[in-house]
């Protein structure tokens, strides 16, 4: 698909509307990032707009926690956010508006009538839709200050077709749709009504978001034709599904974008390079830089079918971003999941740890793990599997480690290295029986980076008397 046939050769604007009744969630860090590359692949502005009407369960902390997974993946907007609650007023109005050009009208059904009429539907297995009851008579008919909501006089014949960007073609029948409420009876905005005006007023060209609201589009589309404004474009992304192929949930991974960060220790690039590939593709590209993406994305890339989420190839991923992340970025970040305050000659230490830890880790959480033995303090306290290690001829041959880490020239992983060889060699065992209650000796664990990475990063002192810690001078 052209550039042209995407944009209609118009100034794109897109919007990412989250409702701030939790965390941002995975798929609507993906929405959000789809919205941001078009626009940015386009030339064109990516907007924010918080829709805040559910006043009970509209949250400032849910607020903040969007604004700042939003700003973690950098998806930046432009512009200052918009909240949808304080444009009420220019919701009513066009209401009103409505109602004055006759596209729009007052319906005083009460509460127990629409009930009543819900359950005639049930019982006739008819489907649950306003009946229009009030769509053709005069309001003089209602009882004097009864209260009453504006609906949209929906057309009721014939039928609309979406040329859906990413669905393709969609009709639906208008005889499928009733007359919505716009304006409730206490002259509060509906959701419905407030989304068209809010995107009509911010300039949108292109409404991208899952395709769970295909059928708001239809709704809604009667709301622009009533007003005569332009119709935006359309592109409904399907909604992204567990492994196995089962609606996403917790169990899948489904959590807060804040959890991949904090929780799951995972890159903002990483992350956002995973969402890029759940449904979109560029030929058989899997490490895309936000550069690329900019470059490359289109919504032709889209497919029709939900996507996979995989949180194992989420954290594959991830490991890549660790290997190619700055040490120094690293550190800082590790630093931040250590159960202490970490001092400056600490974070040098784990910067200069970071080429011996990073190269098998998955994520930030496994990298602070393993940068523990740094800074544990005498005696170790030792896990189940390294005490095992330590047992039988271990004391004897750390004795005889000791001796010749001792003896060594300088403390460079060369030398350290030729020491325990050495010492491998005279006992007439392999490097791995050596290294083995060596590594128990220096970290209390029978895993770590490199043995003598281990050595050289604890230095002569420190590495001598752990090892002195533990071993028994031959008899």
């Amino acid at each position: 698909m052209s550039a042209t046939s995407e944009t209609g050769g118009k100034p794109v604007v897109t919007r990412f509307a989250p409702s701030p009744t939790g965390f941002l969630h995975i798929g609507g860090a993906r929405t959000a990032l789809f919205n941001l590359l078009f626009a940015r692949h386009h030339g064109g502005k990516f907007l924010l707009r918080i829709e805040d009407t559910d006043r009970a369960r509209s949250t400032d902390e849910a607020i903040a926690a969007i604004l700042d997974g939003l700003r973690w993946l950098d998806l930046d907007w432009d512009g200052e956010e918009i909240y949808q609650f304080s444009r009420a007023s220019r919701h009513a109005e066009v209401a009103q508006a409505m109602l004055a050009n006759g596209h729009a009208y007052k319906c005083f059904a009460t509460a127990e009538e629409l009930e009543a009429m819900r359950a005639g539907q049930r019982a006739n297995k008819q489907p649950l839709r306003y009946d229009g009851r009030w769509r053709d008579r005069d309001e003089s008919e209602a009882p004097a200050g009864a209260p009453f909501v504006i609906r949209l006089k929906a057309p009721r014949e014939g039928s609309v077709t979406i040329d859906d960007q990413v669905q393709g073609a969609v009709t639906v029948n208008n005889s499928e749709l009733d007359d919505m409420v716009l304006l409730r009876s206490d002259g509060t905005p509906t959701y419905m009504l407030a989304v068209v005006v809010d995107d009509h007023d911010m300039g949108v060209t292109h409404i991208i978001r899952g395709d769970d609201h295909l059928n708001n589009a239809f709704r809604q589309l009667p709301i622009y034709r009533a007003m005569g404004w332009e119709e935006p474009v359309y592109a409904h992304i399907p909604l992204i599904h567990g492994a196995d192929g089962a609606k996403l949930s917790k169990r899948h991974g489904a959590l807060g974008v804040d959890a991949y960060r904090d929780e799951l220790g995972l890159l903002p690039e990483a992350v956002s390079n995973y969402l890029l590939r759940l449904g979109w593709g560029h030929g058989d590209d899997e490490i895309i830089s936000r550069e690329q993406a900019i470059g490359w994305f289109d919504l032709a890339g889209v497919g029709k079918s939900p996507s996979r989420f995989d949180l194992k190839k989420l954290e594959n991923l991830n490991g890549h971003y660790i290997r190619a992340s700055d040490d120094s970025r690293l550190a800082e970040l590790v630093a931040e999941r250590l159960p202490f305050e970490v001092s400056e000659a600490q974070l040098t230490l784990l910067n200069a740890a970071m080429p011996a830890l990073k190269p098998r880790a998955a994520n930030l959480n496994e990298i602070a793990d393993g940068a523990m033995f740094l800074f544990r303090t005498r005696p170790l306290v030792l896990d189940e599997g390294a005490e095992a290690l330590l047992e039988g001829d271990s004391p004897q041959l750390l004795f005889r480690i000791h001796v010749a880490l001792d003896a060594a020239g300088s403390w460079d992983t060369e030398a350290l290295e030729a020491a325990v060889r050495t010492v491998a060699d005279e006992a007439g065992v392999k490097l791995g029986a050596v290294a083995q209650p060596l590594r128990a000796a220096l970290t209390g664990r029978r895993t770590s980076p490199g043995i003598f990475d281990v050595l050289a990063l604890l230095g002569r002192e420190e590495s001598l008397a752990r090892i002195a810690d533990h071993m028994t001078k031959p008899a």
